[in-house]
């Protein structure tokens, strides 16, 4: 297995195994694992609860948390070390044009606009694709209590404003997985063929990759 990269995100919507999916290559490639710190936030449980009463606090303690860890991925030492991530800093702002009314996301996009520009690049995108119905059965299977509250209608929201963003990404090279069809856990093939394309692949500069294997 060769690598080309000194870091790579990993993305996609709540449920589509990003973090297992980082987890997984960073211990087979012997990666530095830095995953979003999710848990560490108090307002998550609450917006879930109530969208419009919690998305602002939410989204400041998300943007501080992930900004905080961006500064420390941007060091030197830690680049010595090869980097697998399962989230950009740009996906901050996905979440925040969503809920956020035009007041509030006005606000955000100043303190935004000042934090992005010292964000960690990554040399490779990956971009878990999924249906909203694997998304749901995703997340029922983890059994997190907060998450009772997310709806389908609220995940199709999230799917299409993920399209629809990287759709349009030309910051780094995109390789776009669908996760629907792919099963990384349990098909030892299936993660084999991801590493290959990964690590063992030319990758050209925004280029898609869609990837379904036999």
């Amino acid at each position: 297995m060769q690598n080309q990269f000194d870091f790579i995100a990993i993305e996609g919507v709540i449920g589509a195994g990003k973090t297992t999916l980082a987890s997984l290559l960073a211990e087979r490639s012997r990666a530095r694992l830095v995953l979003e710190q999710f848990e560490e936030n108090p307002f998550l449980p609450k917006f879930y609860e109530d969208r419009k009463r919690y998305a602002f606090q939410t989204q400041l303690a998300f943007l501080a948390s992930r900004f905080k860890q961006q500064q420390v991925m941007t060091t030197r030492d830690l680049f010595d070390d090869f980097v697998i991530s399962d989230y950009i800093f740009e996906k901050d702002r996905i979440f925040a044009r969503l809920n956020l009314d035009e007041d509030e996301l006005a606000l955000y996009d100043n303190i935004y606009g000042i934090m992005t520009g010292i964000s960690a690049k990554p040399d490779l995108v990956i971009y878990l694709q999924s249906t909203v119905d694997r998304l749901m059965s995703n997340i029922d299977s983890r059994g997190r209590d907060y998450e009772r509250h997310i709806t389908p209608d609220y995940l199709q929201e999230l799917s299409d404003a993920y399209n629809q963003f990287f759709y349009h990404y030309n910051k780094a090279p995109l390789m776009i997985i669908n996760s629907t069809e792919i099963d990384f856990v349990n098909n030892p093939n299936h993660l084999a063929y991801i590493e290959e394309q990964v690590f063992d692949q030319p990758i050209r500069s925004n280029t898609h990759i869609h990837i379904i294997p036999d």
